[in-house]
């Protein structure tokens, strides 16, 4: 980006698979609404926008959302997800190539394939919102990294301010993850069972679709493990909560646990943070880069003992989990508030 843009406007594109109600379109539609507010044009483009299951910022005309390549399949008989998110990613990516004049800064979010098209709408600066991401761009685009073509780094945002601190807690884990396979979710579960902890209880939420097959399979799976291990009776599964309801959730628990394993960000663990709630999260993609372990959660390998040997230690010493819950939410408002992501941008 060149100095003299620093303080100018600047036309921003945002790239997503799929702007739907998850955690990742939460982010997108906080960064987008933020970077609006510091006088920048924005153009959301997406694979797909149900203006029926969306954000309310997306139909409300704070920036424009342009859909290509909703035709094209997500899934082939419930498979090849991640294959078929990147050929919808590569269809937008090539469209705004060749329809849409240069823009100063791209922001591609969750598929990194899309940067050598991208890099292309010169003098354009690509970003992505983690290391994490920009190591696959560099791993999987050996040549171009040799070159020194590579996607600069800008950490997404949350509101920080819709988060208060909690006057009181339960003795209650706290997992939020929409009700998909590759969220790891039976970890959380897995883990629970380990602790024999009675007055312990864990709440499993997140974004649920009655028309999505696969939604509505593990949400099964998940409740007749919750049955095989013993303890349906203390976990209670919430779908499709509201913001508020999140929230609420968020400041009743004890701490939060993310059991994603190579998430390329993840903004729940930040949103946890936030909420002044440490964070229990695997020890790999995004969580590397947003939890501090030992100071504001812990990162564990993603099996059933070392999850639940963390759990244990807020159990038997629900003080540290409220002096973490601090130190995690002075590390969120310093390295992950909107004001930080503005400030980021408009360097």
């Amino acid at each position: 980006m060149a100095k003299g843009k620093a303080t100018s406007e600047l036309n921003i594109a945002i790239i997503h698979p799929d702007l739907g109600i998850g955690g990742a379109e939460r982010l997108i539609v906080d960064a987008a609404v933020e970077l609006a507010s510091h006088g920048h044009k924005v153009h959301i483009f997406a694979a797909h926008h149900d203006k029926n299951r969306c954000f309310e910022e997306t139909i409300s005309g704070t920036f424009p959302v342009t859909v290509y390549g909703s035709f094209l399949p997500r899934h082939v008989f419930y498979r090849l997800h991640a294959l078929c998110a990147y050929l919808r990613c590569l269809f937008v990516a090539f469209c705004m190539l060749f329809w849409w004049p240069s823009f100063d800064v791209i922001i591609a979010d969750q598929v990194s394939v899309v940067i050598p098209i991208l890099k292309l709408k010169r003098p354009a600066k690509v970003e992505t919102n983690n290391n994490f991401t920009a190591s696959t761009f560099a791993n999987t685009f050996i040549h171009l990294n040799a070159k020194g073509i590579r996607p600069a780094v800008l950490y997404p945002a949350v509101n920080v301010d819709q988060f208060k601190e909690p006057s009181s807690f339960k003795l209650n884990f706290l997992s939020i993850n929409r009700f998909e396979r590759k969220k790891n979710i039976e970890l959380a579960i897995s883990a629970f069972a380990m602790l024999h902890s009675p007055e312990a209880s864990l709440t499993i939420a997140g974004g649920f679709d009655i028309r999505l097959k696969e939604n509505v399979e593990y949400l099964e799976e998940l409740k007749a493990l919750a049955e095989r291990e013993g303890v349906s009776n203390r976990i209670r599964f919430i779908t499709s909560c509201s913001t508020t309801e999140r929230n609420a959730l968020l400041s009743e628990c004890l701490c939060v646990i993310y059991t994603p394993k190579d998430e390329h960000f993840g903004i729940v663990p930040v949103e946890a943070m936030a909420a002044y709630k440490p964070v229990i999260a695997c020890n790999s993609g995004g969580p590397l880069e947003s939890v501090k372990n030992d100071e504001t959660g812990f990162l564990c390998d993603p099996i059933p003992e070392e999850f639940s040997s963390a759990m244990a230690k807020f159990i038997k010493d629900p003080k540290e989990a409220e002096r973490m819950g601090r130190e995690a939410r002075k590390h969120a408002v310093d390295s992950f508030s909107t004001h930080t992501f503005g400030q980021s941008l408009n360097i």
